[in-house]
């Protein structure tokens, strides 16, 4: 076995990853709230650092079409992508993106922008930055809140809402900007199964915000973005999750963010190639969660003390055999 190890590590430096890593950004600013902003100087030594350290930055149209046609990911792939439709997404992060010539894309909500709602976007900035090669997609018509039914709601008439949100969204931005890619960013990054199979129906693309690394087997209704805002604007943290791998999931058997009981439990079935089981940990906050594993492919991991209240994580990880230096890395985001 170590031989067999050993001689996988000597060809960890020519092995393609094929894994992707999308990035996540909001404000470009240094008098936004913090949590959500990276100041332009920051944005700067980021996009400096995949320069220097040779990672492709690419279009998110072209990692779908690897994602979709099977085709191979590119080695090392960065994909950076802002949310929220922020103004200075055009007045500070837009000319430094094309000074460096990278690719990205901004998902926008439509309703914010129509009404002028917080220091957004107009309509000419966008254009301006679609006619520049920006990609611009979905962010829901108005960012509500879409995992579930409001108080008193059907959940017949909570899906008529989201599907109107999301087409609406879509045309709204088609009849802009002429760019219709049918991919939807969750605001918040919050989902249910109920709400990916609606995704699924429509035909779109569904991007949320819990982490992780993009792999061939990365489900389109749940793709992961790494946050790189905020504490994680950081380039030693930053460089960490650069060099992330996706998990082999072939079942998503308890993953839905809407939990039924607290503390949920994560169960999960995957392929096990590159890793060894008993090296895979799973965190809630600081706690360390040892995996159960049921079968030989299918482990469960369950918090000692309930969630709390909003949004929390299960995040889970295991190092990489073949290339050093590299981990898997999963997130399940939990809304209670």
């Amino acid at each position: 076995m170590r031989i067999f190890i050993t001689v996988i590590l000597l060809f960890s430096l020519i092995l393609p990853a094929q894994a992707a890593v999308m990035l996540i950004y909001h404000h470009v600013a240094d008098n936004t709230p913090r949590v959500s902003s990276v100041t332009k100087e920051e944005l700067r030594g980021h996009l400096q650092y995949f320069k220097d350290n040779n990672f492709q930055v690419i279009g998110l149209d072209l990692l779908i079409q690897q994602l979709q046609q099977g085709l191979p990911i590119a080695d090392n792939a960065v994909v950076i992508t802002f949310d929220d439709s922020f103004e200075n997404n055009y007045t500070a992060a837009h000319p430094i993106l094309m000074e460096f010539g990278y690719p990205y894309t901004i998902f926008i909500s439509p309703g914010s922008i129509d009404d002028r709602v917080g220091p957004v976007l107009n309509w000419d900035q966008v254009k301006k930055m679609a006619a520049d090669g920006v990609l611009v997609a979905n962010h829901a018509m108005h960012h509500e809140r879409m995992a579930r039914p409001e108080p008193g709601e059907s959940e017949e008439d909570w899906l008529k809402r989201m599907e109107q949100s999301i087409l609406q969204a879509e045309q709204r931005i088609k009849e802009e900007t002429g760019q219709s890619h049918q991919w939807l960013a969750y605001p918040y990054g919050e989902f249910s199964n109920a709400l990916e199979a609606l995704v699924e129906r429509l035909g779109f693309i569904g991007i949320g915000q819990q982490s992780g690394a993009i792999g061939p087997a990365t489900k389109l209704t749940r793709i992961p973005r790494f946050p790189a805002a905020g504490q994680y604007a950081d380039l030693k943290d930053l460089a960490q999750k650069l060099r992330t791998l996706a998990f082999t999931i072939t079942d998503y058997l308890s993953a839905d963010q809407v939990i039924s009981a607290n503390p949920p439990t994560l169960r999960l079935r995957l392929e096990i190639k590159d890793f060894l089981p008993q090296q895979l940990r799973c965190y809630a906050g600081s706690e360390v969660l040892e995996p159960v594993w049921l079968d030989a492919n299918t482990f469960e991991v369950t918090a000692s003390k309930a969630v709390n209240r909003g949004r929390s994580r299960y995040n889970c990880t295991a190092p990489s055999l073949s290339k050093r230096g590299y981990f898997y890395w999963y997130s399940q985001q939990w809304l209670n």
